[in-house]
Formats: structure tokens, C-alpha cells, sequence
């Protein structure tokens, strides 16, 4: 058996002799370390560049995309407001005819139209009848049947051929 006695004084260490040994020998893989850690950084960082680079072309396509569809959507919405013009003509129109047809359809035969005049949705009618009776009955078939707001019979004068009228019609009701 061996042994191995050491009878000098140990030598107390400093710091500065620590920190040497520490940097001797454990220094190196903190470099190591480092180095790995710059270099994922790296590659991290050409990805997220790539990905900041096609974010910029997709903006730049969507830029693209928009010059080119804004004309189109200024003329659609041009249209629109021309179909919406025409419609309310057509509406219109069609509510002028739905009078109109209505009144001819109720007209009696036996009264002269000598003037008539057509306002949106109001009609002034000037005429004679041959027979009061006749009139009274045009006069009340249009109060009863109420697609008219108002019916109004003005200016009736007793004349040698007959009776000469004004009929006021006005607000017609479609439906």
C-alpha cells in the first residue's frame, strides 16, 4: 500500500486565480454556447426576413389588385345608380298607367273630355255631361271606390248642351 501524505501548506487561492481557472477551463463552452445561439439567431433572422419580404410583395400585389378593381367598382357603383334611377322611373310609369287605365276603365261613355291634365299622381279632368245622373255616378263610383285620396268636384255650370265640370283627383292609391 501506498500513500501519498502531502506536508506542505496548502496555498490559499485568490481571485484572480479563480477567475483564470474558470475562464481556462469552462470559458469555452460558454464561447461554444454563444456561438450556437448567434448563430440560430441568424438563421431566425433570414427567415423572418424572407417573410417580411413576401409580405411586402403581397401588399404591393394587393396594391395592384386595387388599382386595378377601383375603376370598376366606381362604374358598378355608377350603374347602380342608374339602375336605381330607372327603376324608380319604371315604378313610376307604372303607377301612372295603373291610374290612367283605371280612370278610362271607370269613364262613362256619356260625358265629354274636353281638357285633362296628368301630375304625378293627380289628375284635373275638365269635361261637360249631357246628363247631371251621369255625372253624379262617375262622381260618387269614385268616391266609393277610395283610389283616390281626395275627389273633388268643382266649377259645375249648367251650360245649353249640358254641365260643365272640373274633377280634381288626386293621390291615387295602387293596389
Amino acid at each position: 500500500m501506498r500513500y501519498k501524505i502531502n506536508l506542505l501548506e496548502k496555498k490559499e487561492v485568490g481571485l484572480l486565480d479563480k477567475l483564470t481557472f474558470f475562464g481556462l477551463n469552462y470559458l469555452r463552452y460558454i464561447v461554444v454556447v454563444t456561438q450556437l445561439i448567434v448563430i440560430g439567431v441568424f438563421f431566425y433572422r433570414f427567415q423572418i426576413d424572407q417573410k417580411i419580404i413576401d409580405l411586402k410583395e403581397g401588399v404591393d400585389q394587393k396594391k395592384e389588385i386595387v388599382k386595378i378593381v377601383l375603376p370598376l367598382l366606381d362604374e358598378a357603383a355608377v350603374i347602380d345608380k342608374k339602375t336605381t334611377i330607372i327603376k324608380e322611373t319604371i315604378d313610376q310609369q307604372k303607377r301612372f298607367s295603373s291610374m290612367f287605365n283605371y280612370f278610362l276603365s271607370l269613364f262613362p261613355e256619356t260625358i265629354n273630355l274636353s281638357r285633362m291634365e296628368v301630375k304625378n299622381e293627380s289628375i284635373k279632368v275638365m269635361g261637360s255631361a249631357q246628363n247631371a245622373q251621369h255625372l253624379q255616378a262617375f262622381y260618387s263610383l269614385l268616391k266609393n271606390d277610395k283610389k283616390f285620396k281626395t275627389v273633388t268636384l268643382q266649377n259645375i255650370k249648367k251650360t245649353d248642351t249640358g254641365y260643365d265640370f272640373v274633377l280634381l283627383l288626386d293621390k291615387f292609391i295602387s293596389g
